[in-house]
This record gives C-alpha cells, sequence and structure tokens, in this order.
C-alpha cells in the first residue's frame, strides 16, 4: 500500500512509496498549469530527498512554461513572502514539516503568499485528477533563475515589527535548535540582527536530523540541558521547515509550542489591539490573554489555510496554531517561527524580565495530546462513539468533533497531513486532562477495534 496524503493544502508522502518523481512533477505541471505559466517560487527544506523532489519541480514547471524563481533550500515562510517580495504568481515549498525524515512533500502558496485556500485547493485538484495539464510546446518552455539572499527580505519584514535596538541593548543569550532543517538559513542570521550572543545546534540545513523532527517536549532534551549549560535566557526550536517554533525557559523549563502563540498573542495586543483568530486545537490560554486586552477572539477550523480564511474575514492582527504557529498579516499569511522568536525578544526587551517570570503571569492549562495510526474514514465511528460517551458535553462538529465543557475540553481529528487521528484534551489541572485524553483514546480504540 503506498502512502501519500493529497488534499487542498498540497501533497505528503514516503518518498518511495507513495511520492515518486513523476507523481511530483504531474503535481507540479497542474500548479503550472493553474497559474498560467506565471513566475513561480520554488524553494526546499533540507531534507536529503530535497533534490531529488527539486529536479521533479523544476520539470514540472518549466514544461507549463513557468519562469521559476529558484530559492534552494529556505524555510516556508521566507517561501511565502518571496511570492509577495518578487510578485509572482505562486511558490512551492518543497517539505513534510515535522513528518519523518522517510516524508517529504509539496506546499503550494498563491499570488497573495499565503497558503492555499479551500477553492484554490480544490481547482489545483481537479486540474490534477482531470488529466488536463497543459504542457507546453518546445518553444515555450520556462526558465529557471536563481534568487540572490533569498532569507534576506524575510528577515528584513520580521525586524519592522519589533524594536530592533532595544533587543540589541538586552545583548539575549540564546541557543537556538534548528537540527539541520531550513531554518538554518535564517533563523541564527535574525538573532545576529538582534544582536543575540547564539549558540546553534544542527546548523547546517542538510535534513540530518539529529531527534525526532517535531518540536515537542520528548524531542527536546538537549536544548533544555543546552539553555541551563550556557546559561541561556531563551531557548529556541524549530521544525524542519521553520513554520512552527516551541520555547525553552532561562531555567530549562520547556514552554512548549502550546505557549508560543499565547506569548506572542500577550505581546501583539498590548501595543496592537484587533482580532486574533486560532485553531480548534488551540489552548484556552490565547482566548484568556485576548479577553485580558479587551480584543475579539475566534476560532477556525484545524488547518493553516482555514486559519487565514478566517483572519482576513475578520481583519485579524494576529492568529496561528497551538503547534507553535504564529501568523502575522505584516509579514505574510503563513506560520512563521521567526516572527514568534522576534515578538519573544520584544517582549522581554520591553518587560525587563525573564521569560520564567513572564510565563508564570499566564493562565494556566495542561494540554495532552496523542494519536493512533488508522485510515482517515475512521473518523465518523469515532466521533460517535465520543458523542454518545459524553451526553453532557456542549457538541462542536465540522471539523472532526470537539467536546467542550465550562472548563475543559476535549477533541478528535483526522491530520490533514499524516493517517493518524489525533486526541485532544485540555483542563486547568495536569490530572484531569490527562485522565480526559486517556478516556477519550480508550473510548476510540474500544470503537475502531469493534
Amino acid at each position: 500500500m503506498t502512502t501519500r496524503i493529497l488534499s487542498i493544502s498540497g501533497l505528503r508522502g514516503i518518498v518511495g512509496n507513495g511520492l515518486d518523481p513523476v507523481y511530483v512533477a504531474q503535481f507540479a505541471g497542474a500548479f503550472g498549469t493553474l497559474l498560467s505559466g506565471g513566475r513561480i517560487v520554488v524553494a526546499r527544506d533540507g531534507r536529503s530527498t530535497g533534490p531529488l523532489l527539486h529536479h521533479a519541480v523544476l520539470a514540472g514547471l518549466t514544461a507549463t512554461g513557468c519562469e521559476v524563481l529558484d530559492a534552494g533550500i529556505c524555510s516556508t515562510p521566507t517561501c511565502g513572502v518571496l511570492v509577495r517580495h518578487l510578485d509572482a504568481s505562486g511558490g512551492l515549498q518543497i517539505t513534510a514539516s515535522h513528518n519523518p525524515i522517510e516524508w517529504n512533500g509539496l506546499k503550494p502558496f498563491g499570488p497573495d503568499g499565503s497558503v492555499f485556500h479551500r477553492d484554490l485547493g480544490r481547482q489545483l485538484l481537479d486540474v490534477l485528477h482531470d488529466n488536463s495539464i497543459r504542457w507546453a510546446d518546445w518553444s515555450h518552455v520556462g526558465s529557471v533563475s536563481a534568487i540572490p539572499d533569498p532569507a534576506g527580505p524575510h528577515i528584513d519584514r520580521v525586524l519592522e515589527l519589533v524594536d530592533e535596538q532595544a533587543i540589541r541593548r538586552t545583548s539575549f543569550r540564546v541557543v537556538i535548535d534548528c537540527n539541520h532543517g531550513s531554518g538554518a538559513t535564517c533563523g541564527p542570521r535574525l538573532l545576529e540582527r538582534l544582536g543575540c550572543e547564539t549558540v546553534v545546534l544542527g546548523g547546517e540545513p542538510d535534513g540530518r536530523f539529529e531527534h525526532i523532527p517535531e518540536p515537542i517536549e520528548q524531542n527536546l532534551g538537549e536544548l533544555c540541558h543546552a539553555v541551563v549549560r550556557h546559561n541561556a535566557d531563551v531557548g529556541f526550536a524549530q521544525d524542519p521547515d521553520a513554520d512552527r517554533l516551541a520555547i525553552v525557559d532561562n531555567t530549562g523549563r520547556f514552554i512548549g509550542e502550546e505557549l508560543t502563540l499565547a506569548l506572542a498573542a500577550d505581546h501583539v495586543l498590548a501595543g496592537r489591539k484587533g482580532p486574533i483568530v486560532v485553531n480548534a486545537s488551540t489552548s484556552r490560554v490565547t482566548a484568556d490573554i485576548a479577553a485580558r486586552h479587551n480584543c475579539p477572539f475566534y476560532r477556525s477550523f484545524v488547518g493553516e489555510a482555514h486559519v487565514c480564511a478566517k483572519m482576513k474575514s475578520v481583519g485579524a492582527v494576529l492568529g496561528g496554531e497551538g503547534n507553535g504557529g504564529v501568523i502575522d498579516p505584516q509579514v505574510g499569511y503563513v506560520r512563521d517561527s521567526l516572527v514568534g522568536m522576534a515578538f519573544i525578544l520584544d517582549g522581554l526587551a520591553r518587560r525587563n524580565t525573564t521569560l520564567e517570570n513572564w510565563v508564570d503571569t499566564l493562565p494556566s492549562y495542561t494540554i495532552v495530546k496523542d494519536k493512533l495510526e488508522c485510515p482517515r474514514e475512521t473518523v465518523d465511528d469515532a466521533c460517535a462513539a465520543l458523542r454518545q460517551a459524553f451526553p453532557d458535553a456542549q457538541i462542536q462538529e465540522g471539523d472532526g468533533l470537539r467536546l467542550d465543557w465550562k472548563d475543559r475540553w476535549v477533541q478528535i481529528r483526522a491530520s490533514n497531513t499524516e493517517p493518524i487521528l489525533r486526541i485532544i484534551a485540555e483542563a486547568p489541572e495536569p490530572e484531569d486532562a490527562t485522565t480526559l485524553c486517556s478516556e477519550a483514546m480508550h473510548i476510540v480504540r474500544t470503537a475502531l477495534n469493534r
């Protein structure tokens, strides 16, 4: 059985088992057809399979008459920024984000530099499924040219959001774990521009991950130790394509990816009032922070495209997801670890406090996440079992199932990027969140094993 996931958000698969150069070239050809052979930014993360897929993408795009602007290895948010900066028709980032090393994929961007929204995604899938790719004849094939300094415009745009001189005066000591991903092309540079004394872990963007790439606590023990060892003010961890950010405080305590957006919101909404949008799997702490700053709060379905669409519809000043993804529309409608790092450092400089103390001022919840491998079509049976088991809960459907009570919630949904079901629970106390998540997992396993 091949492993390939195709959706409005793009393509992911295991290279050699569902993801092959022929299919990748077809996907790129469909993308080039949809955008009528325009100017397309192409970039990739540092995975070892990147060059293979990169050549296939170039073949598909130039064969449909596109002018390819090649950014080489760079982060996913950088790709989005470059689409707008270079007035391109769209972009393709070759990445599988936090997926294991055997995975890779393609993430499409529209002309506004944001991830594909639902309508564009469906149009792309229609071209691909209908085999209506318009291959150019020999006289109209496209071209490829390299982009000089791809990360430069991205870093410049992020620096415009913060008080660069105040951060430089503070001379923060920072440990950044790039884990050999594409964040190594921009994260250390940003910190250098901000005058930080920086220790870099995994600074070669060669895809040779030193730990499991998802930036969660069990994978970041070395970063926690490094923060203590170097007496650092903060530790940052990027995922392989640098759109997600996890944080370690000055004591070596894992703050995590859920509080990345919460800290950014606490900082931004204090001085820039307006709506904030998060997805339905994000911690309640961000809602509490929005209320603290008297700002409107909205939830969207899970998925970067859904968050961005909702942000645009309500005019949000900030948005994101609890997986460590911060979205500031002034930089671009894409999750961005550089934005997250800049806001944390700016917040520390303005507050003249430690990260430990700042975090302790936030509302306290515990969020617990679990998952199990199973086909997407099983999610309906799982949702039905949970509805029956918790008849007293407030029900929200449309993106899996979310069950809410006064002070806690649990959600189950199919992943858009992996063949798994995700179960997430949150409550004020750790034991209550763990119990709720475990109970939901037991109910789902029982239902699926019938």
